[in-house]
């Protein structure tokens, strides 16, 4: 809805007496918003530890005016489980730079210890960009963004059943079942389906990454879901926004309802296994191994 639309819009829900918002009004609150995110993108993070991280360039209704793509999200998961939004800026998806100009932005402002683990789809510039800022954070391909991608690669006839057979990759409750049924895929669509195959391939060990930690996490860290199911919310509310929006007024409004969404994040299940993580425990198969004496 325009600025100035507001008034004649609620006059007609509320009734002719009611007090709408004025096209000033509306304003102030566009720039009191923008102002809260600026405020947000300069705080100290230097206090705090973050694990895990999600990344992801999403894109939404509302196009901004400038040429930049989409906007760029970081959400983290802290030492006591808690999710926050880390990172939102616009940028362009598959931009090495863009993503080493927002990681390099979480470590002056105090992210200074690596994360163990980063999740994200397999396109991105993303993992350049992370090996350079976080050279010891081990990587994991979202397993949602993969299948979609191995699937549009295959006949519709063929998807759902193919669709079952990548299930039993990431559904494996052993890294050694997970690479049989991953032998499996490969052996039975390659013959006529190699490119769909090649997807999936290029990018074996990142997708079972997620084997060497706590198996009360795998549900968290297999998919980069944190961003992608609070950005459906994002586009819900913006679906109806028309033509373009100033960079500002779209990053301010995506900021909000990210900030809005936040609230009811759910911490990470298995808290208890955060500090064996950062003590550096192995885990193998999700299962904490015990360790030897010398």
């Amino acid at each position: 809805m325009s600025t100035g639309d507001f008034t004649e819009a609620l006059a007609a829900l509320l009734g002719p007496n009611a007090k709408g918002l004025s096209a000033t009004t509306i304003t102030r609150l566009k720039a009191d918003w923008w102002h809260d995110y600026e405020a947000w993108q300069k705080r100290d993070l230097g206090a705090r530890r973050f694990l895990y991280i999600w990344a992801d360039g999403v894109y939404f209704k509302p196009r901004m005016a400038e040429e930049k793509q989409c906007v760029l999200v970081i959400v983290g998961a802290d030492e006591y489980g808690r999710k926050e939004l880390l990172a939102m800026t616009d940028g362009f998806r598959e931009s090495t730079q863009s993503w080493r100009e927002v990681l390099l932005d979480l470590r002056r402002r105090g992210l200074t210890q690596d994360p163990k683990l980063a999740i994200g789809d397999g396109a991105l510039g993303f993992w350049t960009a992370l090996r350079e800022v976080f050279a010891t954070t081990r990587e994991q391909r979202c397993w949602v963004h993969k299948t979609m991608n191995v699937l549009n690669a295959l006949p519709q006839s063929v998807q759902p059943k193919a669709k079952g057979h990548l299930h039993d990759i990431w559904q494996a409750g052993t890294r050694a079942e997970a690479e049989a049924a991953f032998d499996f895929f490969v052996a039975t669509y390659g013959v006529k389906w190699d490119k769909a195959v090649d997807k999936l391939v290029k990018d074996r060990s990142a997708l079972l990454t997620f084997y060497d930690y706590p198996a009360e996490h795998w549900k968290h860290i297999r998919t980069s879901n944190p961003i992608e199911s609070t950005f459906a919310t994002v586009r819900h509310r913006t679906k109806r926004t028309k033509g373009c929006l100033s960079r500002q007024t779209g990053l301010a409004m995506a900021f909000k309802l990210m900030i809005a969404a936040q609230g009811k994040w759910r911490k990470l299940d298995g808290r208890n296994r955060l500090p064996e993580i950062i003590q550096g425990v192995e885990f193998r198969d999700g299962l904490r191994q015990l360790q030897t004496a010398a």
